[in-house]
């Protein structure tokens, strides 16, 4: 899935990531760690620009929330009952989501990104349950911010560790056959010189 995704972001660019994140939020099968996560990663081999990766990122989790946000205004439980389980998502689920929502409320849109399959509905209950958008803005969106910038920049951290050791791993590598290549010319050498002593003793 990683390649997959890595092909998308190189076709179609940083856009791919906006509407790939805003789908995945809505309740789609997207892989939305691993997407952030992903294009991290291609940011620290300087394949993608980290402030517009950053940038495209949390604009498509902004579109996403919203929509989810907007969908739960206009069309409430019943849509959700009977599409949800299509898309993977339980009733038994939804119920869980609905009792965290009630409980938690503004703390649920702030951290459900965070909790998988919890993101899809926080956004649906604020909308379904009238929660005024400039409460849903305030949480939905920080919340938004906090996810994306920690999981692209943990994969842009992460990355460079793994190039800063393939890097030491290259050049322990090549003073390593480079110390192997001195030894066995000076062990020719050696025993070139013991051999011709030998011959010349007989």
């Amino acid at each position: 899935m990683d390649f997959e995704i890595m092909q998308l972001i190189h076709q179609y660019g940083y856009i791919s990531l906006s509407i790939l994140l805003a789908l995945g939020i809505v309740g789609l099968p997207v892989p939305d760690e691993i997407l952030l996560a992903t294009a991290g990663c291609l940011t620290a081999a300087d394949n993608l620009s980290l402030p517009l990766v950053l940038l495209f990122a949390v604009a498509g989790s902004f579109l996403g929330i919203t929509a989810s946000y907007y969908i739960g205004i206009k069309f409430g439980r019943p849509l959700l009952d009977k599409f949800a389980p299509k898309i993977g998502i339980s009733v038994s689920h939804i119920d869980k989501t609905n009792q965290y929502f009630q409980r938690y409320g503004k703390a649920a849109l702030f951290f459900g990104y965070f909790i998988p399959g919890v993101r899809h509905l926080t956004a649906y209950f604020a909308g379904m349950y009238s929660t005024p958008f400039k409460t849903f803005a305030l949480y939905a969106y920080s919340g938004a911010v906090f996810w994306c910038f920690f999981f692209i920049l943990l994969g842009h951290m992460l990355a460079q560790k793994i190039y800063l050791a393939f890097d030491i791993i290259h050049r322990l590598g090549l003073y390593a056959f480079s110390a192997v290549l001195i030894g066995a010319v000076i062990w020719l050498i050696v025993w070139n010189k013991k051999k011709e002593s030998i011959s010349e003793k007989f």
